[in-house]
C-alpha cells in the first residue's frame, strides 16, 4: 500500500488524544503539590477528595466515581487509613460494607491541600477569560453528556444482538 493511500491521524488534530494528553498534565502538574507537599499520591488524593465532596463512602463508590480499579481504591484506602486519615466503619448489615469517613487529621490535611489545589488550578486557567472557562465546563458537559448517550446506544444494541433481536 502506498503511502497517500493510507489513511493518517494527526494527532494533533484528534480529540481524545489531546484531552487525554492535557489530563494527564494537568493530573500530573497538581499532583506535585500533593505529593511532594502532603506525601500522598494521586489516588490517594482522589479518595480523599471523595470523601470530603459525598462525607461517607465506600470503596466500591469510589471506583464507580473515580473509575479506578477495585486493586487501586483498596491500596489508597489502606495508606490513607495506616496514616490515620481516613477511618472505616463496618456495616451493621453487611459486614463486607466498609463506610469510609475523614479522620480530624484528614480534614486537617485537605484544609491545607484544597486551598492550594484551587490556587494551581487559577494559575492554569488563567489564560481564559471568565466566558472561555465558562464555556470550557458547558462544552465538556456536552460531550459527557453525548458520550452517555453513544454507551447507553451501545449497550442497547449488544442487548440486542445477545437476544437474537
Amino acid at each position: 500500500m502506498n503511502r497517500s493511500a493510507r489513511p493518517e491521524l494527526d494527532l494533533t488534530q484528534f480529540l481524545p488524544y489531546r484531552l487525554n494528553h492535557l489530563a494527564d498534565r494537568i493530573s500530573q502538574g497538581l499532583s506535585t503539590i500533593y505529593s511532594e507537599r502532603f506525601g500522598i499520591t494521586i489516588p490517594e488524593w482522589r479518595v480523599l477528595a471523595w470523601i470530603s465532596h459525598r462525607e461517607v463512602l465506600t470503596a466500591k463508590q469510589i471506583c464507580d466515581f473515580t473509575g479506578m480499579d477495585k486493586a487501586r481504591v483498596s491500596r489508597a484506602v489502606q495508606g490513607l487509613e495506616g496514616r490515620g486519615l481516613i477511618s472505616r466503619t463496618p456495616s451493621d448489615r453487611d459486614q463486607r460494607l466498609q463506610f469510609l469517613r475523614l479522620t480530624g487529621a484528614g480534614e486537617a490535611l485537605l484544609s491545607e491541600l484544597i486551598p492550594a489545589a484551587h490556587a494551581w488550578e487559577a494559575d492554569v486557567v488563567a489564560t481564559l477569560s471568565a466566558a472561555e472557562y465558562r464555556d470550557l465546563f458547558n462544552a465538556i458537559g456536552k460531550l459527557e453528556r453525548q458520550l452517555e448517550r453513544i454507551e447507553r446506544q451501545s449497550a442497547e444494541r449488544w442487548l440486542r444482538q445477545e437476544s437474537g433481536s
